[in-house]
C-alpha cells in the first residue's frame, strides 16, 4: 500500500484520497493479499467535521512532501556526483553508463511519485526542474566523455 502512496492510519489500516490514479495499485493489493489468505476492504470514508478531514489530507500531504525532499536530495547527489567526475576528469563511458543508469533511477521515481501526488504539490514542480538540471548534467557529461574519447574532437 505505500508503494501506491498510501499513508497508515494503525497497524494494518492505510488510506488514500479517492482519486483514479490509485485504482491499480488497490487492485494489485487486494489480489495480493487475498492470494495470500488475508482480508481485504476497501472503505470510502469522510470526516465527520473539518478536522476530521484535515487529519488524513495533512498525513497524506506530509508523506508526498517527505517522498518530493528526498529526491530532491537525490538530485543533489546526482549533480555532486557529475560534477566530482568532471572536476577528476573520469571521462570513460563505464562511468557515463553508471551515470546513465542513475539518471534512468531518478526518471522512474519522478513517474512514480508523480503519479501518487494526487494533491499536485508546489514540489513536484521543483522536482521536475531538478530533474531537468540532471539531464542537462549528464548531457554536458556526456559530450565531456566522447569528445575525451575521440581525441579531444
Amino acid at each position: 500500500m505505500r508503494k501506491t502512496g498510501a499513508v497508515p492510519v494503525i497497524s494494518g489500516a492505510w488510506a488514500l484520497p479517492n482519486a483514479p490514479q490509485f485504482s491499480e495499485g488497490i487492485a494489485k493489493a487486494k489480489e495480493l493479499c487475498r492470494s495470500a489468505g488475508g482480508t481485504f476492504a476497501v472503505l470510502n470514508v469522510e470526516g465527520e467535521d473539518e478536522q476530521s478531514q484535515s487529519v488524513l489530507e495533512t498525513a497524506f500531504r506530509d508523506a508526498r512532501s517527505d517522498e518530493w525532499k528526498e529526491f530532491l536530495a537525490d538530485c543533489l547527489k546526482f549533480e555532486a556526483e557529475i560534477a566530482k567526475e568532471i572536476s577528476i576528469e573520469k571521462f570513460t563511458f563505464a562511468e557515463l553508463e553508471e551515470e546513465e543508469q542513475s539518471l534512468e533511477r531518478l526518471r522512474r521515481w519522478f513517474r512514480d511519485l508523480k503519479k501518487r501526488d494526487a494533491l499536485q504539490l508546489p514540489a513536484a514542480e521543483q522536482a521536475q526542474k531538478a530533474l531537468n538540471s540532471c539531464i542537462d548534467s549528464l548531457e554536458a557529461y556526456a559530450q565531456s566523455v566522447y569528445s575525451a574519447q575521440n581525441g579531444g574532437e
